[in-house]
């Protein structure tokens, strides 16, 4: 964990402030997307073209929808970015759990994703191998860790060999 303690966490807030933010983000997120804020963006756009005829669908008239929705679009990337970010620690959390309870998995996948892409390329090289070897083997359930697949296999093809 003393990895991820050297990094600044969003998700985490700090103050009465950042607990407001967070409190304010979830409930726009949640509302958002509602079928009534689905509803309510097709009335102003189409309370927006019935005014387009009184504007003589003028240039003013198309950049007042133009900058509401770029503004709208806006928020909503960091709203979005948001909830994925809490969606995928979530997750994370969930599968270290399921990692950390299983017996014969390997706790080195448990906080995985603060590995670089350089760490991630060197396991996801070592589970090819594993399934590799799963694949050949009769009974898949056999193998629990990279290591104890290489032991098997080795022993298979020794008595093989024999």
């Amino acid at each position: 964990m003393a990895h991820r303690d050297r990094h600044f966490h969003p998700l985490q807030p700090t103050s009465t402030f950042g607990r407001a933010l967070e409190t304010i983000s979830h409930d726009v997120t949640a509302f958002s997307g509602s079928s009534w804020a689905f509803a309510g963006a097709a009335a102003v756009i189409l309370i927006w073209l019935a005014s387009g005829p009184f504007f003589h669908f003028s240039d003013t008239w198309q950049l007042v929808v133009n900058t509401g929705t770029t503004v709208i679009t806006f928020l909503m990337v960091f709203l979005i970015q948001r909830s994925q970010n809490k969606d995928s620690l979530a997750l994370q959390l969930k599968l270290n759990e399921i990692v950390a309870a299983l017996d014969g998995a390997s706790n080195r996948l448990i906080d995985i994703e603060d590995l670089t892409e350089q760490e991630l390329r060197v396991l996801h090289r070592h589970y090819q191998r594993l399934a590799e070897m799963a694949k050949a083997d009769a009974d898949v359930k056999r193998s629990h860790s990279i290591e104890e697949a290489v032991i098997r296999h080795k022993a298979k093809k020794a008595g093989e060999a024999e």
